[in-house]
């Protein structure tokens, strides 16, 4: 039976920042250069990488045209100034959605759903929809990151084997990975690059992440290490995680976090 621990203190507040009526525009009047739309993409997910940024939240790029922020310390309405930069700045606009839930994949499935309910995302006359369902009543709270990489990647595969073979090793390996997080833990889970993966997670114990780790090598072939940390924002978290990462990398530890004695 899956286990899922609550978060030590609220909620987590995710966002769907969705392009809108994208896949026309890629195509009208003509077909655009796949450069041209991977550069627009790149500068995008910027501008919203600085937005979140500023506000001590975190962006990543998903899929691109469904880009994911943590946004604890953000106001929902805030939003708007963000859907106002993109106006001004770019060729297309965004939609927003906004799920607050006791655990991070329920937060990530309301902000998904305001959108939908709001029409499809290749509807002409759905411009800017910016929503905010809460779930059970959940606020945001502290947050717990994992911060996950591949153990000595650069001797295991980025000198042993071809670039493409590496990509999808680590690729293959970040999937194994989010796989079990989101199942067994309601986590959400996010390749940043490089052989990088960060999720945000309902508080979770060294124990548990043994078991992932065992999971994902035994599926994958592949060793990873992991750094957690909680704080009150994605960026405090985050950092607190990175640290643990930097133990890890200097002690050869596989898991380091702030634990006591009582939560190994």
């Amino acid at each position: 039976m899956t286990h899922v621990n609550t978060p030590r203190d609220g909620g987590v507040r995710l966002a769907v920042v969705q392009l809108d009526d994208y896949g026309p525009w890629t195509t009208t009047p003509e077909p655009r250069r796949e450069t041209d739309l991977q550069a627009l993409q790149a500068r995008l997910f910027a501008t919203v990488a600085d937005f979140f940024g500023d506000r001590d939240g975190y962006a990543f790029a998903g899929r691109y045209d469904n880009m994911l922020g943590v946004a604890n310390h953000i106001d929902p309405e805030a939003f708007t100034r963000l859907q106002e930069r993109v106006a001004n700045q770019y060729p297309v606009t965004v939609s927003v959605g906004v799920g607050t839930a006791p655990t991070p994949v329920a937060a990530l499935e309301a902000a998904g759903d305001v959108l939908q309910a709001a029409g499809s995302a290749q509807e002409t006359d759905r411009r800017e929809v910016l929503d905010h369902r809460v779930v059970d009543g959940a606020t945001p709270g502290t947050l717990t990151v994992a911060h996950f990489d591949v153990v000595d990647v650069t001797g295991e595969l980025t000198d042993r084997v071809s670039p493409d073979v590496a990509e999808r090793t680590v690729r293959r390996t970040m999937l194994a990975l989010s796989e079990r997080l989101a199942e067994e833990h309601a986590a959400v889970t996010q390749f940043v690059g490089g052989d990088n993966a960060i999720a945000v997670c309902p508080d979770v114990g060294r124990p548990a992440l043994e078991s992932v780790l065992e999971h994902v090598r035994s599926e994958t072939g592949v060793e990873l290490q992991v750094g957690v940390g909680h704080g009150p924002s994605a960026h405090a978290a985050g950092f607190e995680a990175k640290h643990a990462l930097e133990a890890c990398r200097a002690t050869g530890s596989r898991i380091e976090g702030p634990w006591g004695v009582a939560d190994d």
